[in-house]
């Protein structure tokens, strides 16, 4: 799949956006991010953050399906990930991550959002919200990775053999990365999503930038947040996929009683990517916690 860096954001009738794609931009210290936002420009504020090895496509349905409800949502694609600019010696670790969201939601004038992050994504949003003074009116965890001990047996074998996974010849290398983003879904990917979510990740720049992010992909980034989730003083939600075989359903659970006042909510039938495999149940239950 060609890479496309030329974003537009279209709605379809039936809600989901078929030509998903960032239009604008923001130079960091780890690169050039890409970002976008859709709806009404009065809507009250809401953030999607996605997770690894993925990008802000995987809110394509849901993110449009929020603005016609009334919200103005701003979404991107974290530093070396989707659109976003990838480079050899690039800092994509959480901590940067962490420090690019919290200048991202100072770029957009976005003083007190509410926040939706996906598996890293949610370790970048605790930790910008932690660490680096971000508010949020309400912040909703998907599957986040939060909680030690994480990375499956084949995260951490890619990470400690980065450079050899490096050397993959192309074809070898899709394949592994369609097989592992497919693992996340429980229901099945569509093609078009599969190509999508495994398309950056091709070709020179994208395999390099692929193990780069696993090799920096690191446990001390949520050791480091995690005795502070019972300060969290705001309305929290944790969607967790029953089906999820990457990051298992007790962990909601534990996640949820160490947040005051956190609210778990299963999510039937779908595996860790919830956003793709139930989008319709997923947008749902976001609307209600928004309006709450």
């Amino acid at each position: 799949m060609t890479k496309n860096r030329g974003w537009v954001l279209v709605a379809g009738g039936s809600g989901i956006v078929d030509d998903w794609t960032l239009r604008e931009s923001l130079d960091t210290g780890s690169g050039t991010v890409r970002w976008d936002r859709l709806g009404d420009p009065g809507g009250g504020p809401v953030v999607l953050l996605h997770g690894t090895p993925f990008s802000s496509y995987v809110w394509h349905e849901v993110a449009p399906a929020l603005a016609a409800a009334g919200y103005r949502v701003h979404v991107w694609d974290m530093a070396g990930y989707g659109a976003s600019g990838m480079h050899a010696g690039q800092d994509v670790s959480l901590g940067a991550q962490g420090r690019i969201f919290a200048g991202l939601l100072a770029h957009w004038g976005l003083q007190e959002p509410a926040v939706v992050a996906h598996d890293f994504g949610g370790c970048v949003a605790l930790r910008a919200h932690l660490l680096h003074g971000a508010r949020y009116r309400r912040l909703a965890l998907i599957d986040p990775v939060a909680l030690k001990p994480w990375g499956s047996p084949f995260f951490r074998l890619v990470g400690e053999h980065s450079q050899v996974f490096e050397q993959l010849p192309a074809a070898l290398h899709e394949a592994l990365v369609r097989e592992y983003v497919s693992s996340a879904s429980h229901l099945g990917l569509r093609p078009a999503a599969l190509d999508a979510l495994v398309g950056p990740w091709t070709g020179e720049e994208g395999q390099a930038a692929f193990y780069r992010q696993i090799a920096q992909a690191d446990q001390r980034y949520t050791d480091e947040i995690q005795p502070l989730y019972p300060t969290i003083d705001l309305p929290v939600t944790v969607c967790w996929g029953t089906e999820d075989t990457w990051i298992p359903f007790a962990r909601g659970r534990e996640l949820a009683a160490l947040i005051p006042g956190a609210r778990l909510v299963p999510v039937p039938e779908a595996g860790h990517l919830v956003p793709l495999d139930v989008p319709a149940r997923l947008t749902g239950e976001l609307l209600m916690f928004l309006a709450s």
